[in-house]
């Protein structure tokens, strides 16, 4: 893929202007199974044309009150440009919809700490919070680890036994993050009479910054985060003789909020040789409520609706070995909801015709690294299904053969492929980092800033069309084009010996947690 941008078209990205660059010659992509040649697909997938898209979410975000999440109308117009733009491409365009439950905040939240000193503490409502106003002793739970070890450790409000019973008047639960859900922390919280709920960071490396999340349902109690450094200091004052806090929180609910998916498939007269392998190339479509979601997830989204259109533009589509299928989800945000909805409404003989899906979320971090789902497991647990470790290598060797290092990244659930492997279907893709901190050995490898969040401005207003590396978006757009064009063109497919597809399981995904929001 050339970095070719017009010099009439030249973007501010991270504070540096990218200036137009020639078309380049480009070396061969790397041989994937069946030695597939994706050189004219990686060349004519550009920075150039994603970008085209990202400018479009911009200017979508700013007529909609600066945002693209799912339930407003700035996402229904960034769904209704990606269908138009698809059908253009020859694309048959399916428009997915589905209910959710809606969050937003409608004032800011804050938190007080009133006694033994008055301050305010920074900090954040979780999605679906409930609203209150609440004043009140902290009561933290009975097991919190202060301090931190060096590895996640804590099980705080994971039982309903962490939890002393909640005094008389109100009171504020102080639970530390770690092991379960926070949406199991909350409900033991409530459980054991308590009016709200602070939920603090656990204080390991990359996990003491201000906690966030989301509870994956609505709940009727506010519940808000604080960092490890505060939730220190607000537990010495509680040790030292009691404290006391004040919380607020405002916000919308709509248990019904009607959203989609738009799923764009080949014509109905295309032929491809195994039509029943289908490969479903995805990328959430939605924003967080508080920004633009030009990284999170315009970035993902513009690498595969360019590489839709490049696909058809160069006529690949009519000489496949599987269909590709390109997914535009809604809902990620608030916890996978789209694919959730789209792989649990699937056919035993739909769901046995998906070969494969490909995720690609956060592809243009201002401070990235070339991350690589770890498929086979070997550096991270768990791996995923059966053929995951090809797809995997798919990337890697892409990589290796341009001279570019990649890092793995765990299966978390953090994505909207987690659906996928709940059900056995093997899934790859890329990250170039969210709100996890860069390390020096990183910083060495890829450039960048070590000690700096990946995405500065994740999940945030400035998340916007100048939070994105062209560097990012050019080397892994490459490699997720690169991948896309492997799998639906190779011959060999992932498995030696030939077999469609790997063994199915019923398990379902349980109620996911974006990669927004961690859910542990």
């Amino acid at each position: 893929m050339r970095r070719a941008i017009a010099a009439t078209a030249a973007v501010i990205l991270t504070g540096a202007l990218i200036a137009t660059a020639p078309a380049q010659a480009r070396n061969q992509s790397a041989a994937g199974p069946d030695d597939v040649d994706t050189t004219s697909l990686t060349n004519a997938v550009k920075v150039k044309g994603i970008m085209a898209h990202q400018q479009q979410f911009q200017k979508i975000a700013n007529a909609n009150d600066g945002t693209r999440a799912s339930g407003t109308p700035g996402y229904d117009a960034s769904a209704d440009y990606v269908a138009r733009k698809l059908r253009e491409a020859g694309y048959d365009v399916t428009r997915q919809t589905f209910t959710f439950p809606f969050f937003r905040e409608l004032s800011p939240t804050t938190l007080t700490q009133l006694t033994p000193t008055q301050q305010e503490l920074e900090t954040a409502i979780f999605t679906y919070s409930g609203s209150g106003d609440v004043s009140g002793s902290v009561v933290p739970t009975n097991d919190l680890v202060i301090p931190a070890t060096p590895a996640p450790s804590s099980t705080s409000g994971c039982q309903a036994s962490d939890f002393d019973a909640a005094p008389a008047e109100p009171s504020i639960a102080l639970i530390q993050r770690g092991s379960c859900t926070f949406e199991a922390k909350v409900d033991n919280a409530k459980a054991a009479g308590y009016d709200a709920a602070i939920i603090f960071n656990e204080g390991n490396p990359g996990r003491t910054d201000l906690a966030i999340g989301t509870l994956g349902v609505p709940k009727d109690i506010p519940v808000v985060g604080l960092s490890y450094a505060d939730a220190v200091a607000l537990n010495e004052d509680i040790v030292a003789g009691g404290a006391t806090a004040h919380v607020t929180t405002d916000v919308e609910v709509d248990l019904e909020r009607e959203t989609e998916n738009v799923i764009a498939d080949l014509p109905s007269n295309s032929k491809t040789t195994n039509p029943d392998q289908t490969v479903v190339v995805g990328a959430h479509l939605d924003s967080v409520v508080e920004g633009a979601g030009i990284n999170d997830n315009g970035s993902g989204s513009s690498t595969i609706l360019e590489t839709a259109e490049q696909m058809s533009e160069l006529r690949l589509n009519k000489n496949l070995e599987r269909p590709v299928r390109f997914a535009f989800w809604g809902a990620e945000e608030s916890g996978l909801l789209g694919s959730e909805h789209y792989v649990a409404n699937l056919s035993e003989a739909e769901l046995a015709d998906i070969y494969a899906n490909l995720n690609y979320d956060m592809l243009g971090s201002p401070n990235y690294v070339r991350f690589v789902y770890d498929g086979d497991g070997s550096d991270t647990s768990p791996a995923g299904p059966p053929g995951s470790g090809e797809i995997e290598k798919i990337f890697t060797d892409h990589f290796d053969s341009k001279g570019l290092a990649s890092d793995p990244t765990e299966f978390s659930g953090r994505s909207d492929y987690g659906p996928f492997i709940a059900v056995g279907i093997p899934a790859g893709g890329l990250f170039s980092g969210a709100e996890g901190v860069k390390t020096a050995e990183q910083a060495a490898t890829y450039g960048g800033t070590a000690g700096a969040a990946y995405d500065p401005c994740y999940h945030q207003a400035c998340d916007d069309i100048t939070n994105l590396n062209s560097d990012a978006l050019h080397e892994l757009g490459d490699a997720a084009a690169h991948a896309t064009g492997v799998m639906t063109m190779s011959k060999a497919g992932l498995f030696t010996d030939g077999s469609r597809t790997p063994q199915r399981t019923t398990a379902k995904q349980g109620s996911g947690e974006a990669h927004g929001h961690p859910a542990r």
